[in-house]
């Protein structure tokens, strides 16, 4: 049996007093017991739980959510009717608490979507479900988080939990097929119209519910003000979105044991500036950042991610330290093929990555693998998931990336699963379905067809090959039949020097900012 305490961070060094999530756990703990988690691999097996979730609340429940980036009209399954706002308004009719947390966002003129939020939360808002637009962060920052909680007044054991990578919005609800959302609507070019979408929620079940339920409750009653901005508190004043039902309902206690799972809550708030501190993070929280470096530190035989970004000095720095101190660590990162920006904005996410990933490779050349994703009509996938596995023993889904924005500056939350079985199995569904043999959910009922995926070098070994054999295919003008699985080398891009000086710069101050304390800033610490 793991002990938990090996892998996850203890309350001081989760770093923050003022935690609330902690309330759920056994004393002196920082995780908690008894839970069951179970993941939910591609948008289309997420919303189809998340709808048969939702349909089946009542009076005197509640359905929270928070959204980085939501779409009204999103289905969450194929029939009509199923449309999130559909969803919502209906269960807050049978009287169920429906309320939620959406990032506000950054202007439409710079490619964000605010005014797409701001639409999902006005006609909540008009149908009597409260929504917060919530633009509590620092400049540039963002709420990253994408969960929903679901809890019953009186079928405690039917509550539940989701948490991941996965917004209630376009694009997401793809399969493991990956020929995209129906609803699906383009990134860049290289996409197509329908872009092809990886990703993976987490469903959690047990006493941890009450921890997650936690993290929503914090962010509602920050009495903060919503935004700073006077145009936009002149616009909230003519177009209201948040309706007089404010104040919550006294939380339950923790839902009964679940399961034989561990589960550790991490999370990230930047610390903001001075009088506008999150009561709950008063100097911010950064135990996202910390718990990877708990974990890693700890691999020996090898470590799997998959992740959006994947660079800065302190991921390769984290990662390289490892490697060269253990000669049989591996590790496999699973990646999108281009960024989800053009122009500039590309030329400085690919730097980042590139050094990053450069120079693991001279670290440890031979034991570092970074793939890619396409589809079967070789439409590159874009790799929106946020997944962590070190040796079978510690696996992470959140919504966090491997970055210095997602560890320091932007609200994040991920959970860490302190289970073999559980941890295995992840990974073994996530090669059934990049190697192209089966759909994840199928493992358990096949186990044998991804046998060679057994142990993390088995599958290192059985990666590389399929991603050999898929990108020979296409070297040789793709004559005959096309080679099986979505997998392909991560290739190199190559950067024009007149661009690096430029690059850095918007990498610095756009994509990679630090949230930190400033007199943490330039250091190692979190």
């Amino acid at each position: 049996m793991t002990e938990p305490a090996q892998w996850l961070l203890t309350r001081a060094e989760r770093g923050n007093p003022a935690t609330r999530i902690d309330d759920t756990c056994a004393p002196g703990e920082a995780w908690s017991t008894g839970n069951l988690a179970e993941p939910l691999v591609d948008g289309e097996a997420y919303f189809a739980r998340l709808l048969a979730c939702i349909e089946a609340t009542g009076p005197g429940d509640l359905v929270w959510f928070t959204d980085w980036q939501g779409d009204a009209r999103q289905r969450l399954g194929e029939a009509d009717g199923t449309d999130v706002l559909t969803v919502l308004v209906e269960a807050r009719r049978r009287g169920v608490d429906v309320r939620g947390l959406v990032w506000r966002s950054h202007t439409d003129l710079i490619g964000f979507f605010a005014a797409q939020n701001r639409r999902l939360g006005e006609q909540l808002g008009r149908r009597g479900v409260p929504v917060q637009l919530d633009m509590r962060v620092r400049p540039s920052g963002s709420h990253h988080q994408k969960f929903v909680v679901v809890r019953h007044r009186d079928r405690p054991a039917d509550d539940v939990a989701f948490l991941g990578g996965i917004d209630l919005a376009h694009n997401r609800r793809d399969s493991p097929a990956h020929h995209g959302d129906p609803q699906g609507r383009p990134l860049t070019p290289e996409y197509g119209e329908h872009a092809p979408w990886h990703d993976v929620q987490l469903e959690l079940r047990g006493p941890v519910v009450h921890g997650v339920e936690t993290v929503f409750r914090e962010r509602w009653e920050d009495p903060t003000p919503l935004t700073r901005l006077p145009w936009r508190r002149v616009a909230d004043a003519l177009r209201p979105v948040e309706t007089e039902d404010s104040r919550l309902p006294d939380q339950q206690p923790p839902p009964p044991t679940a399961g034989s799972h561990t589960v550790q809550l991490l999370r990230t708030y930047p610390a903001l500036r001075a009088g506008r501190a999150h009561p709950f993070a008063p100097q911010g929280e950064r135990s996202v950042g910390r718990g990877y470096r708990k974990a890693i530190a700890r691999a020996e035989r090898f470590v799997y991610v998959e992740d959006q970004y994947f660079w800065g000095d302190e991921v390769a720095d984290l990662f390289a330290e490892e490697l060269a101190a253990k000669p049989e660590l591996r590790l496999m990162i699973v990646l999108p093929r281009h960024p989800d920006k053009t122009g500039l904005n590309r030329a400085a996410q690919l730097l980042a990555r590139g050094r990053a990933i450069d120079s693991l490779h001279r670290t440890a050349p031979g034991r570092v693998a970074a793939f890619t994703l396409e589809n079967t009509a070789s439409v590159p996938v874009y790799v929106h998931a946020k997944v962590t596995i070190v040796d079978d023993e510690w696996a992470s889904t959140g919504s966090d990336n491997f970055n210095r924005r997602s560890w320091t500056h932007d609200s994040e939350l991920t959970a860490a699963v302190i289970d073999t079985a559980y941890a295995r199995r992840l990974r073994l569904q996530l090669a059934a379905e990049h190697l192209g043999r089966l759909d994840p959910s199928a493992v358990d009922a096949a186990p044998s067809l991804v046998a060679d995926c057994d142990d993390g070098a088995d599958m290192f070994t059985t990666f590389g090959e399929a991603a050999d054999r898929l990108d020979a295919w296409h070297r040789g003008g793709r004559h005959g039949s096309r080679p099986p699985g979505h997998l392909r080398r991560l290739p190199r891009d190559p950067q024009h020097d007149l661009l690096r000086p430029a690059a850095s710069l918007v990498l610095e101050l756009v994509h990679n900012p630090d949230g930190r304390p400033r007199r943490m800033r330039g250091t190692r610490q979190l």
